[in-house]
């Protein structure tokens, strides 16, 4: 039996959590509106976000994307990555996306971007010894970002997309996992079997931030991602990334396919994998995620 939604969410120690608004400013760019703001946790922590938006005012309630910023090692990065980009990308996405018409946020994970004074290791131990995880502390603010997300007036909440590439790619696999709000997922260069990759010593290449006590005793990566079904979902890798080996991305798959034939829903499922391409974003991949969107938001 597949595993269910709540014990996911058990696993994971994800406890929901209210991102208010704390202060913000807008700024027009080059043929956009970028929004610089700054929420507040209950527990008074600040944390950065940014938003970029089409120039033109919507004239009706459109198109949002959630975007999960990747690792990458560059914990001085963090939500920035939407305006700025970082060398695994073809260019910032931000400005692409407010020009394609979507409403997109991003936010700083904790440990990453104004959250960099507590480090990933410290954050994972304090968050594993207190019975709970700093990946269910993630999912639970990426939620929290999609329900202010879902209440601006120029976003329809039926219409909500989540993408990222490696750490934020395990991100919106997950977080539509769990979250039945996101109608669409795209992830790039994050999507692999954990036990394969647990076989072959290349889960250690992965961040702590990953570690879920127990989680592969009940689940599975392609599992966990056939709970999105039969929503949509894209799953772009390179053939050449070590972090997902073909053997780990094949048995994934697998198993994700089988979840979205179960619910007839095939169709709704996308797989490109390209030949000679490492962990990064290709200008191929950038392109399917832009369709991808355009046909199911």
């Amino acid at each position: 039996m597949a595993i269910t939604v709540a014990r996911l969410k058990e696993l994971l120690a994800f406890e929901g959590v209210q991102l208010d608004l704390a202060d913000g400013f807008s700024e027009i760019r080059d043929g956009y509106v970028l929004e610089h703001l700054r929420f507040r946790l209950p527990d008074g922590e600040e944390v950065r976000g940014f938003l970029t938006r089409p120039k033109a005012g919507l004239t009706a309630p459109g198109p949002a994307i959630l975007y999960a910023h990747a690792h990458g090692g560059r914990w001085d990065i963090g939500a920035s990555e939407l305006i700025e980009g970082r060398p695994a990308l073809v260019d910032a996405p931000g400005p692409v996306l407010a020009r394609e018409g979507y409403v997109t946020l991003c936010i700083d994970m904790p440990t990453f971007g104004e959250r960099a004074g507590v480090t990933e290791n410290a954050a994972a131990k304090a968050a594993l010894w207190h019975g709970r995880t700093l990946f269910g502390q993630m999912l639970s603010e990426q939620a929290a970002a999609l329900s202010w997300l879902a209440t601006r007036p120029d976003v329809d909440p039926a219409r909500i997309g989540v993408t990222g590439l490696s750490m934020g790619a395990t991100l919106a696999y997950f977080l539509a996992a769990i979250d039945g709000r996101v109608k669409a997922a795209a992830h790039l260069c994050c999507y692999a079997d954990f036990a394969t990759l647990v076989e072959t010593g290349a889960h250690d290449l992965h961040g702590h931030y990953l570690t879920v006590p127990g989680l592969l005793r009940e689940t599975s990566t392609g599992e966990i991602a056939g709970l999105v079904a039969p929503r949509a979902q894209l799953i772009t890798i390179g053939w050449d990334d070590p972090l997902t080996p073909p053997a780990a991305v094949e048995k994934a798959f697998a198993e994700t396919e089988a979840a979205y034939l179960e619910a007839e829903a095939l169709g709704a499922l996308v797989f490109l994998p390209q030949a000679g391409v490492g962990h990064k974003e290709t200008p191929a991949m950038r392109q399917a995620v832009l369709t991808f969107f355009k046909g199911y938001l």
